[in-house]
């Protein structure tokens, strides 16, 4: 028998990594994408509240304004999770569908593309969150506190795991979309983005680890 999915901000750890390794089609990689995202945007809320205080007060501004977006990124994160096991609900649904006549295999086509192009969507969206998370990552590097620099390369390193995990799901949907599909450009430019995103990242753990070899 098929297990309730509970949204995955509401389960334990080791209750989502259990589900993530049954033999069940969600959560699955598009959930684990979301997931990287989430973690990198909490490493970086983490080291945003780490440089407080006076020694820190010229940046306040600048990161009171990271902390509060790295929670949004974390919280929509979370959200792409549990609309990607949903998605991909539609999509197994619509491959069910009566194929029996010729109206009924038009509709069938026309409902797993319109399911497929969903499906794309939220790890299209984890893509850009991703982007989100580097760029934070990349501007509170050289003011955030160098007790914690390390967890701004972790959380680069995890967006760059969401961006690249992402862009497979993405591309896997694209697979069964008709070439004239209308998110067809959309979606395939989400994944365009992605090899910026690793380098910038990688760039951001390079610099980490420049610091702290001195």
């Amino acid at each position: 028998m098929t297990r309730k999915a509970a949204q995955v901000q509401d389960q334990t750890i080791g209750g989502y990594l259990e589900r993530l390794a049954a033999r069940e089609p969600a959560p699955g990689g598009g959930a684990a994408a979301a997931l990287h995202a989430a973690q990198g945007a909490a490493l970086l809320g983490m080291v945003a509240r780490y440089t407080s205080g006076e020694k820190y007060a010229a940046h306040a501004d600048q990161v009171t304004r990271i902390t509060i977006e790295s929670d949004e990124l974390r919280f929509r994160a979370l959200e792409l999770a549990a609309a990607d096991a949903a998605a991909f609900t539609a999509v197994t649904d619509a491959y069910r569908l009566p194929k029996a006549d010729a109206d009924q295999k038009a509709a069938r086509s026309a409902a797993i593309a319109t399911a497929l192009a969903g499906a794309a969507a939220p790890p299209a969206a984890v893509i850009t969150v991703a982007d989100r998370i580097v760029t934070l990552a990349e501007e509170l590097l050289p003011v955030g506190n160098p007790n914690v620099v390390t967890d701004v390369a972790a959380a680069a390193e995890a967006a760059r795991a969401a961006a690249t995990t992402a862009r497979v799901n993405v591309e896997i949907n694209l697979t069964g979309l008709p070439a004239d599909a209308a998110a067809r450009a959309e979606l395939t430019a989400a994944t365009e983005a992605v090899d910026t995103i690793a380098a910038r990242a990688s760039a951001v753990t390079d610099a980490v680890r420049e610091v702290i070899s001195r």
